[in-house]
């Protein structure tokens, strides 16, 4: 009887036999639960747009009041017919009703989310929706985000000791890593028959952006980017440096085991990129949007990588903190910048950007909760519909509000020929408010 563990979903069958589940999330916590509670705060959100037509209806509803007082009360002053007059006022007060002026936005942007939602992609709130349709750059995460994240390793270079050995070695410490390499590594050991999970690690520390290093047999090792040898040991040796350049150059991270003083081998892993990437790149760089691809991987790897998906720009051997700094560059030159990621590592870059958008099912928690748009089945080609749809909502909201404007106006200045009638105001307060919702609905449409 062999003994398996696994994630266990909730709404899960057992067909057959004994199941034991420990529950480890609270009904609150699950990912409908935070769909629902995402969904309700991004309704109650108010859009940029809407919180201008709020602050304008704040001084144009007591503007109509008073004009629709002078208008019933000065004219009768000086010798007009008040029956006439007060009809007057009132038509006034009916088509001054800022109906049409306050569901203008609102109307819009619930259509917008509520299509999006359909689609697989949630927009946490107006205000949202508006900024993405304003960006001029995205930046792009690569592993988990423009690649699948599930990397394999290709090949294994040792200096010095047995193969299994090192690889043994390297899965043991790379047991307490949550970097999609390190599961790559494991799974390789496990392939190869390799038992890890019998080696005791000792004093594991996560070196953040480089690599991680622990104590096996009294000896501490080292897992991690080149970068970090270069800074333990002072320099790599030229034969070595070729090897690794080689393996780069053709897209891909190389990894390296040794301990303070020699290299022991290098484990080459390739990440298969994602289908859509490339298209989706494409249509971004159509619609204007400048692309950049950020990761923590080498340039020569990032460079191969960033040809072949045809980002604009490539940002490589980047921490955590460099991502932060160079979001907030591109915000200074562009204002409007979005980024891409799914890890716990891109939480600051997200949180930094003007909209952060997080691939919904392979993203960790942090990056769900710190980003403003997600798009829950990993579908990058969801971006180019959601700009799109952006876009559109605010042509639509445009075109609302100076409708709704427009007619008030032209019925308002029927007033002075004494032509306004009450049958004339009631159609242009409720005619113009059907009209703008019609003309919201327009974005169920939207499509990719």
């Amino acid at each position: 009887n062999l003994l398996f563990r696994t994630e266990v979903f909730a709404g899960t069958l057992n067909e057959e036999g004994l199941l034991e589940v420990k529950v480890t999330k609270r009904v609150e916590d699950t990912t409908l639960s935070k769909i629902i509670h995402l969904v309700e705060e991004a309704q109650a959100e108010r859009a940029p747009s809407q919180a201008f037509v709020d602050k304008f209806a704040k001084y144009y509803t007591p503007a109509i009041v008073i004009l629709a007082l002078l208008i019933a009360v000065v004219p009768p002053l000086f010798g007009g017919d008040w029956s006439q007059w007060i009809y007057q006022g009132l038509a006034v007060l009916v088509v001054g009703c800022p109906c049409a002026l306050v569901v203008s936005t609102p109307v819009a942007v619930v259509t917008a989310i509520g299509n999006a939602a359909k689609n697989g992609v949630l927009i946490k709130g107006g205000i949202h929706l508006e900024e993405a349709g304003h960006l001029k750059a995205i930046a792009f995460d690569k592993t988990g985000t423009l690649t699948k994240g599930i990397p394999a390793v290709t090949d294994i270079v040792t200096y010095g000791r047995n193969e299994n050995e090192l690889m043994t070695i390297t899965a043991a410490i790379e047991k307490g890593s949550q970097h999609p390499l390190a599961s790559a590594i494991m799974r390789k050991a496990e392939e190869n028959g390799l038992k890890f999970n019998e080696v005791t690690v000792e004093d594991f520390q996560s070196i953040t952006g480089k690599g991680v290093k622990a104590k096996i047999n009294n000896e501490m090792y080292y897992v991690g980017s080149p970068n970090l040898f270069e800074e333990l040991h002072g320099s790599i040796s030229s034969d070595r440096k070729e090897k690794i350049a080689d393996m780069q150059t053709q897209g891909k991270t190389v990894m390296v085991l040794g301990t303070e003083k020699e290299i022991l081998s290098f484990i080459a892993v390739a990440d298969e990129m994602r289908e859509s990437s490339k298209e989706v790149i494409g249509k971004l760089n159509n619609m204007g949007i400048e692309t950049v691809m950020l990761t923590g991987d080498n340039q020569r790897t990032a460079t191969a990588i960033g040809k072949q998906v045809g980002v604009s720009d490539i940002k490589a051997d980047l921490l955590p903190e460099d991502k932060l700094n160079f979001i907030k560059e591109l915000r200074e030159k562009h204002q409007s910048v979005g980024m891409v990621g799914d890890g716990v590592n891109d939480a600051p870059a997200l949180a930094a950007s003007t909209v952060g958008v997080a691939m919904g099912g392979a993203g960790t928690d942090t990056a769900l909760e710190t980003a403003d748009i997600a798009l829950m089945s990993d579908d990058l080609s969801k971006l180019p519909y959601t700009i799109k749809l952006s876009r559109k909502a605010l042509a639509i909201i445009k075109q609302n509000i100076t409708f709704s404007l427009a007619i008030k106006l032209v019925a308002l200045l029927l007033v002075m020929p004494g032509w306004l009638t009450l049958w004339i105001a009631i159609f242009a307060d409720m005619g113009a408010t059907l009209l703008v919702t019609l003309n919201s609905l327009r974005l169920l449409k939207i499509k990719e």
